[in-house]
């Protein structure tokens, strides 16, 4: 049975402020919004992360309204423990460390690869608008939009360390919106490019990449 920590566990705003700082700045040294568009994929981003962390540090309003069922559900559980917090872990029977669960290794993973893509694929969508030239190269040469790709990574793996109620709702209505936005940027790229990129566009998926022969590994005959 893990033991109360109620009275520590929560309140904590001024890691809710340094946590949303360090994520929001990071993923801004990467992607450098410039355009309107740039700037409310940046923003709808930033009020994912703010509402993650002010549940996750700040007042765990998710748990609040979920705590009867839970209490039932799960006996013996604090739920208002910081640990208990990671409701993945707890519901499928994780007693450990959560932050050694397999949820919380699986989202450290795609948090860590979605910023890496994210780095990528800005770098190279920043060199091909300086030199007035299609993003073909790198990830773009798999999909069309790996930024907002990486973004939605970023925040599924987030969903597996620290669900809450608001970011399940925020979570489909952000994926809905980067649909939108690289529908949006297609058709500014078709007025910019016309033929050439309604090639690229033809040849190269929007969000998950084809598996070619190539990337299948080969066995040798025996």
């Amino acid at each position: 049975m893990m033991q109360p920590e109620t009275q520590s566990s929560y309140g904590l705003w001024s890691l809710v402020i340094i946590n949303s700082a360090v994520f929001i700045i990071f993923a801004f040294s990467f992607t450098k919004p410039k355009t309107q568009r740039d700037w409310r994929s940046f923003g709808a981003f930033s009020a994912f992360i703010v509402a993650l962390f002010t549940e996750m540090y700040g007042i765990p309003l998710s748990i609040y309204l979920l705590l009867p069922w839970l209490s039932a559900k799960f006996p013996g559980i604090d739920f208002l423990s910081h640990d208990a917090g990671h409701l993945p872990e707890m519901i499928f029977g994780w007693r450990g460390n959560p932050h050694l669960g397999p949820f919380h290794i699986a989202s450290d993973i795609l948090i860590f690869g979605g910023f890496i893509m994210l780095s990528s694929a800005w770098r190279i969508l920043y060199l091909a608008q300086q030199q007035h030239r299609l993003a073909t190269t790198g990830l773009y040469a798999r999909m069309r939009h790996p930024q907002y790709v990486a973004f939605v990574l970023i925040m599924f793996g987030f969903l597996l360390q620290w669900p809450t109620i608001v970011t399940l709702v925020m979570f489909p209505i952000l994926v809905w919106m980067y649909v939108r936005l690289a529908k949006s940027e297609e058709q500014d790229a078709l007025a910019e490019f016309g033929q050439a990129y309604e090639e690229y566009r033809q040849k190269t998926p929007a969000f998950i990449p084809h598996i070619s022969a190539r990337d299948v590994p080969r066995t040798r005959p025996h």
